[in-house]
């Protein structure tokens, strides 16, 4: 049996409305076996149970550990030869990324998220070449990084169906290009071989092999509405009811997807989805930037979830979602580092003094994020949206023993006036260097900046000399495509929107 005794100068647990929490000076946590049996403070807890092993200093604010709600891959695009463009076009600069060794690309991330606090990540896996079993080999890679960690992940492998690099028919998209471009174009789209049965075959392994643990679960992921066929829709909707898991799906993160949604089916994509059951606790939406009044009370009467990706909107020119709206009607919302932070890194708490800051509306009326709030969308917000919901998010008894400890010394010295709260003090102060150590079920995996399973240093390394490799033949001519592409591609986004008016022409293109 696993005992220790968390102690902290102070200790907030949960959020309890948009301006206060609950905070307990010098405030302890006891775990056996990876699940919180008390709560209280040091002195209460130590007396009833003097011979538990301490962890903690006394001079560290504890926290629940934080969620990752929206996140995909390890080396960012930035580092991969990927720069931040608009989305549609973003996406054939993508094509340009070296083929990885995805244990070793899972560890780079996970060691960046655990170093600022989280301990759990909703990993949302994106396209990937190959057969169906050669897919599953590669998302083991990833699942059993995060298992090697420690960290905690709800994994899901998004599924995309058509309109697999802009949205039209992946046929109609080949007979558009110049002759010269039709066959390397071809050979891109034949490295995809997954069936959208071979998508719903892998979940039900993954699902099959994993749920059961205490630290993986599988999700399923219809990738967005324009990747994802009626066909596709009702399959995922039936499975997720079928299996009791939840959803995850990109949705309204672009006007141009927004359009795309009043071209196919003649209403919003919230109402399009609708159709399918898919609205619902069980269903969480990344981005929503685009939705619209009428989506956003359907949201909240469905009780439906947004994963607001703050940085990532700013950085591909998505726009500014209405995240004062989303807590005005009471939808729970979630935080996602989805690619990368503003800073080009998974530092949950930069993420969370952005969401802090971009919201701010001129006035003076309590109508922009607060403390509160910005903590309760980093940890229970972001843990409805997993596969964990009800087990982590907060510090309570029957919780998992996830958390972290951040070092006041850091927030305070060499002055913080007494009156200021300890939140405020945390989300506006706490830098990665203050994270003194992180717990995920009730195992320390991080103390001191050093990762106690797995050796950074070794596996940077072996990442490193990995890409130290020549470029395959494979990875030139995609290289070479996603440039020649990129004007076909700005071309086909020219018919959505007049450039001097910046509305839709409404006219109906051929099959979407």
């Amino acid at each position: 049996m696993s005992v220790s005794l968390v102690r902290s100068r102070a200790m907030i647990t949960r959020a309890l409305d948009r301006h206060a929490w609950e905070e307990i000076a010098d405030g302890a946590v006891l775990q056996e076996d990876g699940v919180i049996r008390e709560i209280g403070t040091y002195a209460e807890l130590k007396g009833r149970h003097p011979d538990a092993p301490v962890v903690g200093t006394g001079n560290e604010i504890l926290l629940p550990g934080f969620v990752n709600g929206h996140h995909h891959i390890g080396l960012t695009p930035v580092q991969l030869g990927s720069p931040d463009m608009p989305l549609e076009l973003w996406f054939i600069t993508r094509m340009v990324i070296r083929s990885l060794d995805l244990y070793l690309d899972t560890l780079y991330s996970a060691f960046e998220m655990v170093a600022s606090g989280i301990t759990t990540v909703q990993h949302i896996h994106g396209w990937m070449p190959g057969t169906l079993n050669e897919v599953e080999a590669r998302s083991e890679q990833v699942i059993r990084a995060y298992e090697d960690i420690g960290m905690r992940v709800s994994y899901c492998y998004a599924v995309r169906d058509q309109n697999r690099l802009v949205y039209q028919a992946d046929e109609e998209f080949i007979a558009s290009l110049p002759a010269e471009l039709q066959d390397p174009m071809k050979r891109w789209f034949a490295r995809f071989k997954m069936t959208l049965d071979d998508s719903m075959d892998l979940f039900a392994s993954l699902h099959r092999k994993h749920q059961n643990k205490r630290r993986v679960k599988i999700q399923l992921a219809p990738a967005n509405l324009h990747w994802c066929s009626d066909r596709a829709l009702a399959m995922l909707s039936d499975a997720s009811k079928k299996h009791g898991v939840p959803m995850h799906m990109h949705l309204l993160e672009t006007a141009f997807q927004k359009e795309y949604a009043r071209r196919r089916g003649g209403c919003t994509a919230v109402e399009y989805i609708d159709r399918f059951g898919m609205l619902g606790p069980h269903m969480t939406l990344g981005h929503g930037v685009w939705l619209n009044e009428h989506d956003i009370d359907r949201l909240a009467e469905t009780g439906t979830c947004v994963c607001h990706n703050c940085s990532s909107n700013f950085r591909l020119r998505s726009g500014v979602a209405a995240l004062n709206h989303f807590e005005a009607s009471g939808i729970t919302t979630a935080i996602g580092l989805d690619e990368a932070g503003i800073n080009d890194d998974r530092d949950m708490l930069q993420e969370m003094r952005m969401v802090l800051r971009a919201h701010r509306v001129p006035g003076i009326g309590d109508d922009v994020p607060t403390m509160a709030q910005v903590f309760r969308m980093a940890t229970d917000g972001g843990a409805r949206t997993t596969g964990y919901a009800g087990t982590i998010g907060t510090l309570a008894p029957g919780k998992a023993a996830d958390l972290v400890l951040i070092d006041w010394h850091r927030l305070a010295y060499p002055y913080l006036d007494e009156e200021t709260p300890l939140l405020d003090a945390v989300i506006q102060r706490a830098k990665n260097d203050a994270v003194k150590l992180v717990m995920c079920d009730g195992e320390v995996i991080y103390r001191d900046g050093r990762f106690t399973r797995v050796d950074r240093e070794g596996a940077l390394k072996a990442l490193h000399d990995d890409l130290q490799k020549a470029l395959s033949d494979d990875e030139v001519e995609r290289r070479n495509l996603s440039k020649a592409l990129l004007p076909h591609v700005r071309k086909f986004y020219s018919n959505y929107f007049d450039p001097q008016t910046h509305q839709p022409f409404y006219r109906q293109s051929s099959k979407l």
